[in-house]
Order: structure tokens, then sequence, then C-alpha cells
């Protein structure tokens, strides 16, 4: 029946104008509905567009804030790479003014590493953990240098499963295995032998061929005599 009504409408001129009417009499009785949907539309297009536009334009200050304290930071000035000098800002007022964008993300790893050298080492985690990426040697990092701060803290077991989860992002037979090392040796401080043994393991099955292989095998047998007692 739906089929032989369709029909009708494309032969039938006065059935096709009847149907037209009805369309154009919906439109009328709600196009109010269909105005407000435009410019929802609309609107968000634009909002994104400027979001975006936004977004890049502060990044871009970002960087050029950030220019003086990366040569602070090569040239080892690590307080003025830090706090700035008073005339240019250091990491931290980046981070801190401009942490949504991709230079501000990665003026919490700069800071986080600074004050982590400096032996503040609560500081440097909160710092490191907010930073994020993808990148697969600065990511890694960052969770390394965060295990390092927990270790100072006296915290080895948190620092441990820190370490895994460097080996672990985006793993590779260079980083991952001295990752590992670290973590096994953390689960030790920790007094954590077995779990220590089972990351020797992992060292030695997963990647027979690092450099960390011989120190595993030896570590691995002392730490499986510490297991037994």
């Amino acid at each position: 029946m739906k089929r032989e009504s369709e029909l009708e409408v494309l032969e039938n001129p006065d059935a096709l104008a009847d149907r037209l009417l009805k369309s154009e009499s919906y439109v009328e009785r709600h196009k109010n509905l269909f105005i407000g949907i435009f410019v929802a539309i609309a609107a968000a297009v634009v909002g994104g567009f400027l979001y975006y536009q936004n977004r890049e334009a502060k990044n871009a200050e970002a960087l050029s804030a950030m220019f003086q304290a990366e040569y602070y930071f090569e040239a080892d000035s690590l307080n003025k790479a830090l706090n700035g000098d008073g005339q240019y800002a250091g990491f931290k007022s980046v981070a801190e003014e401009y942490g949504s964008t991709k230079a501000g993300n990665l003026a919490n790893f700069y800071a986080g590493t600074i004050l982590l050298k400096q032996g503040k080492y609560q500081d440097a985690l909160n710092y490191l953990e907010e930073f994020n990426s993808d990148d697969l040697l600065l990511q890694a990092r960052a969770y390394s240098l965060q295990g390092d701060a927990q270790l100072e803290l006296g915290k080895a077991a948190e620092a441990a499963s820190l370490y895994k989860k460097a080996a672990e992002h985006k793993a590779n037979d260079y980083f991952s295995p001295q990752y590992l090392m670290k973590a096994a040796m953390a689960h030790e401080t920790a007094n954590q032998p077995a779990e220590a043994v089972d990351v020797y393991d992992r060292i030695i099955n997963d990647y027979p061929l690092s450099a960390e292989v011989a120190d595993a095998k030896k570590y691995k047998a002392r730490a499986e005599g510490l297991a037994k007692k």
C-alpha cells in the first residue's frame, strides 16, 4: 500500500501539490525549531573554530614565554629556569598560566625535573603528575622520574609500580629493560624479593639481548635467596 501511495504522488500532480503544501505547512509550524537547530549547529561550529584558534594562539604565547627558561635549563641555571629571572618567565609560571596548552604541559615536565634535581621531591611529583604525552620517550621518562621522587620519599613499592609503568609505555628493547631493572631494585628496597624475582625474569625472558640481562641474572639469584627466608 505504501508503494502504491508513493507512485500516486509521483504520477498525480494534484497529489504531489497536496504533499508539498503539507510539507510547507509542517515547516511553517515548526520554523522556530528549525531555526533554533540551525543556530545551535552554527554556534557549535564557530565556537569550535574560535576555541581552536585561541588554543593555538595560547600555545604560541607559551612557547615564546618559555624560550628563555629552556636556555637557562640547558645552561644548568636551574633556579632561573624554574622561577624566571625577573624579566623572563620560568617553567613554573608558564605551567600555571598555560597549563592547558602543549607548551604549558611540557613546562610541567621541565619544572618537575628541576625540582627533583633540587631535592624537592613532593613538589617534583606534583608537576610530573600533571604532565601527559603520547611521546615514546618523554612520557616514559616522566613515569620514571615520578618513581625516583617516590623512592626518595621512602615509597619504594610505589616507585616500583611507576618504573614498570615507564617500561610498559610503548615498550621497546632499549629503554624498557632499564626501567624494569629500576623496578626490580625498588621492589628489593621495599622488601619484596619475590616481586623483584618476577621483574628480573621479565628482563631475562623478554629482553634477552639487552645490556641489563647479566645483572638481572645475578640479582635474581640474590632476590631468590631473600625470598626463601
